[in-house]
């Protein structure tokens, strides 16, 4: 790679550090500019996700503030994480490239659809179920949050992109928390599967992993990561919740281009 190529992708990896930290879909600046320097799918997948954990890293400690008085939750969560992603680095190492192509955009746009009608699926997930505040969700609420944690985790595993979305998706719809805490959550679960699929990959995969292109992208990363949660911190929730869409809907049209 030349020197402007190297430049580049640790510049994409400042990016996507401070858009995972914000919203989660980083990977959908980082990934596609790998590949068009001829980094092989695979191989910039697994160098990308080791790359980011980084960010995570910074953009989680940028949040923590936020994630007090979550731990009730969290330690079920956190699990389901951790066993989600194992899965879905190994379906990524066993699977063809090509099996989660139709899959992706669908469950991307599932999510925005959740961030856009959050106080309306709120309002009426908590009049079926009959549960009060976060504090008690209840059996059905806090079985749909495990295994839509897991479901996302194994995503999260397989190709991380905009895993970030579908987590305050996921959240909006069964949480009444704020949504800056929502996204204190995302961000140290998103983290959890990060650190889960990059082990995974050094260990059954090191020779395929491109450790320039890691390093250059955990520089980055780490640095977005920071800017991500100093500023965003301060977003509205009606802004933190558009930088989410837009974001998203950004992520979908490269997705299906």
């Amino acid at each position: 790679m030349t020197p402007l190529e190297l430049f580049l992708i640790a510049l994409a990896g400042l990016g996507a550090g401070a858009i995972n930290s914000l919203v989660g879909s980083g990977t959908l600046i980082t990934f596609p500019t790998l590949i068009a320097f001829g980094v092989p799918p695979v191989t910039a997948t697994m160098s990308n996700a080791i790359g980011l954990v980084a960010g995570g890293v910074s953009g989680t400690w940028g949040y923590r503030k936020e994630l007090r008085g979550q731990w009730p939750r969290l330690r079920w969560q956190i699990p389901a994480s951790f066993a989600g992603a194992l899965l879905g680095a190994w379906l990524l190492l066993h699977l063809p490239e090509t099996v989660f192509e139709t899959v992706v955009p669908v469950l991307l746009i599932l999510a925005l659809l959740l961030v856009v009608f959050q106080p309306k699926i709120q309002k009426w997930v908590l009049q079926r179920t009959g549960d009060n505040a976060d504090g008690d969700l209840g059996p059905v609420r806090t079985t749909l949050l495990i295994v839509g944690t897991f479901a996302v985790g194994i995503y999260g595993g397989y190709f991380t992109a905009a895993q970030g979305i579908l987590l305050m998706g996921l959240f909006g719809a069964l949480l009444q928390d704020h949504i800056q805490r929502q996204n204190a959550a995302k961000n140290l679960l998103s983290l959890v599967v990060n650190i889960v699929a990059a082990s995974a990959y050094v260990l059954v995969a090191f020779d395929r992993i491109n450790w320039t292109v890691a390093a250059l992208i955990a520089v980055g990363s780490l640095i977005g990561g920071w800017l991500g949660s100093h500023y965003g911190r301060r977003l509205s929730p009606v802004a933190l919740r558009t930088v989410i869409v837009v974001v998203g809907l950004i992520g979908l049209y490269r997705l299906l281009a």
